[in-house]
């Protein structure tokens, strides 16, 4: 692979923060809201930025030292393979079989939902069979050459990117300060710690993904530059983005109506807008959502193919199309 076809700090920092954002903000904040029972949920999205950063240094240092197909997979070969030898990186690409496709499927179903708003009357087998549909698309559109999936990437980066814009543009337009930074009474007191806590498992979800180039760390032009950059760009333009919206969709509408919001970015759109522009959102929220899909699919395939390429995984996942 020539130099001009590895992936630098723009594409590297797209694909992280396409898989970070995808449907999570969309369908997370009234439940971060709901959870934390108010505006102070902003907390929330700061406290799981600081901790998703102090993981991501971790990643960067062991990215740039080991820089390979796979991440935490080589991770996990040096650290364990004067102990247990192929044991644990054989079981944890197991683990990684079946979570990735888990973790993924929550895209899915976020983009199913949204479709509700065009079709509320969906039933259980065509919402089930439009969802597989998606999934076929994804990894039709990743069965190419890395050149072709770094242009795919950055486009749908930049459609997510439009989708995040235009909701704060719309949330901001008829936006409302005392419904934005008005605290209930007892926002801070003795349970805020235990809705913390809970908010930050939700904030954590929002937030992974800023580990995807260190699954395809041969695959950066630079991993001791680019794979760190990418990393802590991608952590910190994503907390911009989720204070932004949370702070807009809330001085938009009171909060426990956002609370119980099943598709708040569409609501405060048709609100504050018009339910053409809402419509127009939707479209990019759903190309969205396939794309965090897209960009989880393309890192986590990664792990089984260098496992099975150092013949710890089967062989069957180690081959590479000419």
């Amino acid at each position: 692979m020539c130099s001009s076809d590895l992936i630098g700090v723009l594409s590297a920092t797209s694909i992280n923060m396409t898989q970070m954002c995808g449907i999570g903000p969309f369908i997370t904040i009234p439940i971060m809201v709901a959870t934390m029972g108010g505006p102070q949920a902003i907390v929330g999205w700061i406290a799981g930025a600081l901790l998703a950063m102090a993981d991501g240094l971790v990643w960067a240092e062991l990215g740039s030292a080991m820089p390979s197909a796979g991440g935490s997979y080589v991770y996990m070969r040096e650290a364990f393979q004067y102990r247990s030898g192929r044991l644990m990186p054989f079981l944890f690409i197991w683990t990684a079989m079946l979570t990735i496709p888990l973790i993924m499927a929550t895209g899915i179903i976020g983009l199913v939902d949204y479709l509700g708003y065009f079709f509320p009357n969906l039933a259980f087998w065509p919402r089930h069979l439009i969802g597989v549909g998606f999934t076929v698309a994804v990894v039709f559109a990743l069965y190419r050459r890395i050149e072709s999936i770094r242009t795919i990437t950055t486009v749908l980066w930049i459609v997510m990117l439009a989708a995040v814009t235009l909701t704060i543009a719309a949330a901001f337009t008829d936006f409302h300060t005392h419904l934005a930074f008005t605290y209930p009474a007892g926002a801070f007191g003795s349970g805020f710690v235990g809705g913390l806590g809970a908010g930050l498992v939700i904030a954590i979800y929002d937030y992974l993904g800023y580990y995807t180039v260190a699954e395809m760390g041969d695959e950066l032009a630079n991993p001791g530059r680019v794979m760190p950059r990418a990393i802590m760009i991608s952590i910190g333009a994503m907390c911009l983005i989720y204070l932004s919206l949370n702070i807009g969709v809330i001085g938009t509408m009171p909060w426990q109506q956002v609370a119980k919001s099943t598709s708040v970015a569409s609501a405060v759109v048709t609100r504050n807008w018009s339910h053409s522009a809402a419509d127009v959102v939707t479209v990019l929220i759903i190309i969205t959502a396939f794309a965090s899909v897209f960009a989880g699919l393309l890192g986590g395939s990664r792990l089984p193919f260098h496992a099975a390429r150092e013949r710890v995984f089967f062989r069957f996942f180690g081959r590479l199309h000419p």
